[in-house]
């Protein structure tokens, strides 16, 4: 069995894995760096971190046109049934859990802030734990800062991480790899960078700190480009 990651772009992921396409984060029309427009890409499941525009933008425009379930917190789920007519929410808050046809999604602490592309207020920002299987977890970090109970991550013997580096926002580089030794993952993917000047950063510098400082791989996927991870 294998489960198909796909980078669109920030912190944008496409996850495929039996007949369910989750996506993470969805920002493409207005994404400088996305390689598809939002019309261009289905889903069955959308699941989102926090409410800045640059995580939500095209959420409610994909999840009406797919009839797909999106995953949030309560104060997004409402904010999306409320403004944007859409039908299928699920909202939770930090530390919930939840069973969903593809597995179990628990949101997890961020250090960040959230607050909707109109102004409202967004709710607290997440990290998202999704176990597919009994031996595949992904963590997706949102937009967070490096904090030390990232620690309690270890014990869900996470095999995907996907961390922010892009610094001034979120945690940067250095920040990361420290995150990374934290949550002791498998595999390592960056993300929140490079999308826009402010947030550029070395990617392969990175990955060569990971290497050095961590038992974790890293991968450095192309914008569009798949990464493949093989599980029973």
């Amino acid at each position: 069995m294998s489960t198909q990651i796909t980078w669109l772009g920030h912190s944008c992921w496409l996850i495929e894995f039996n007949e369910y396409r989750l996506l993470l984060d969805p920002f493409l029309d207005h994404n400088p760096a996305a390689p598809c427009k939002a019309a261009d890409v289905s889903a069955t499941h959308i699941l989102i971190s926090h409410g800045h525009a640059d995580h939500i933008a095209d959420a409610a425009s994909i999840a009406n046109r797919c009839h797909a379930q999106v995953i949030t917190n309560y104060e997004i789920a409402t904010w999306l049934q409320e403004k944007h007519h859409v039908k299928n929410t699920l909202g939770m808050n930090l530390g919930g859990a939840a069973k969903l046809p593809f597995g179990r999604v628990k949101q997890f602490l961020a250090w960040h802030s959230s607050v909707l592309p109109d102004g409202t207020y967004g709710g607290n920002p997440a990290g998202l734990l999704i176990k597919l299987t009994e031996s595949l977890t992904i963590y997706h970090a949102g937009d967070t800062a490096l904090f030390s109970d990232l620690s309690m991550l270890a014990r869900e013997h996470v095999d995907v991480a996907m961390l922010p580096i892009g610094d001034l926002f979120t945690m940067g580089p250095e920040d990361a790899v420290e995150a990374t030794n934290l949550i002791q993952p498998r595999h390592v993917l960056p993300m929140h960078y490079n999308t826009w000047p402010p947030i550029a950063q070395d990617a392969q510098a990175w990955a060569a700190l990971v290497r050095e400082r961590t038992s974790s791989k890293p991968h450095i996927p192309k914008v569009g480009e798949a990464f493949r991870l093989d599980h029973t």
